[in-house]
């Protein structure tokens, strides 16, 4: 089904920024640009500062000169997605303390989110993402060291938080592709999958996870390609991986998006796009056989990219 985006515009696009690394003199520029350029997209947040070593570090919002920066970005109109409470793994109470500190700061619960590397709260992740042989086959390609790690949908599990998922979390991401059209490569998105019932709806994004799988997602071409198909890009990444050196914004990155902003696209953060797409379509239920084509999509592709 093709989606009518407002205003006429031909397509959409938008950004999720896992928070990796992030630290506000390592991200402003690239936001200052996106802003400038007339995009608004999602910056993901650890709510919480860590009691233990980080298993990836970057800012929290404990920081309060990231914080007023945070907020200076939700009030021009980005959103302020969520990263799980912080930087290493949570269990049950804290996680619990993590969205309350959320809605705390940004009066109300966090409505996109991602998992955060290896926490073993990481709800649906590592193999559980995937159903029967291509769990396996998941299992064999990472050489087995993910089975069972994430554990946040587990009954009676420390760190299982599903049922707060359920009713405090609107949209999880899942699978990443390599195709600039999000919608195009997960057609069912937003989708609730009944097999995976903490997550009210799932979304996709694209390939861009830094900054040289970012601009490859969009060079000219796929831009040109997004727009005749009139399609919907999330593309996933860290802006502290490599958008920002010598205190110089990437140069091709700076490039390719003035060349998108100056295309008729609608530049919305993450929720705004998957509610409009939901309002056009209805919601939707996955099937067995879209679960199924959307495990095998991805698994091929994290053969050859690594990704995750």
């Amino acid at each position: 089904m093709r989606i009518n985006w407002p205003e006429n515009k031909r397509f959409a696009f938008t950004i999720f920024d896992d928070t990796d690394l992030a630290t506000e003199e390592n991200v402003r520029d690239v936001y200052a640009l996106l802003a400038d350029l007339g995009f608004r997209t999602t910056k993901s947040v650890w709510p919480l500062k860590g009691a233990r070593e980080p298993l990836i570090g970057g800012s929290t919002c404990e920081d309060p000169a990231y914080l007023r920066w945070l907020y200076r970005l939700r009030n021009s109109g980005f959103e302020i997605g969520y990263h799980l409470a912080t930087y290493h793994s949570s269990t049950r109470d804290e996680t619990m303390r993590g969205l309350d500190r959320f809605r705390e700061l940004f009066g109300h619960d966090p409505a996109s989110m991602a998992n955060h590397a290896d926490c073993a709260e990481s709800i649906y992740w590592g193999n559980y993402r995937l159903t029967g042989a291509n769990a396996l086959l998941y299992n064999l390609q990472t050489r087995f060291r993910n089975r069972g790690r994430f554990r946040g949908h587990i009954e009676g599990d420390p760190h299982f938080w599903g049922d707060i998922c359920r009713e405090r979390i609107g949209y999880v991401r899942n699978f990443v592709f390599n195709d600039i059209n999000t919608l195009a490569a997960c057609p069912a998105m937003p989708y609730h999958d009944e097999a995976r019932p903490y997550v009210r709806h799932w979304f996709a994004s694209s390939e861009g996870a830094d900054v040289r799988s970012f601009v490859e997602t969009i060079s000219e071409r796929n831009q040109d390609r997004l727009a005749d198909e009139g399609g919907a890009c999330i593309i996933y990444t860290h802006f502290a991986k490599g958008f920002v050196s010598g205190g110089a914004v990437h140069a091709r990155f700076r490039e390719l998006m003035r060349r998108l902003g100056a295309m008729d696209g609608w530049y919305v953060p993450v929720v705004a796009l998957l509610d409009h797409i939901m309002g056009a379509r209805g919601p939707h239920t996955l099937t067995g056989d879209e679960r199924g084509a959307l495990e095998r999509k991805w698994l091929r592709h994290k053969m050859f990219a690594g990704t995750t």
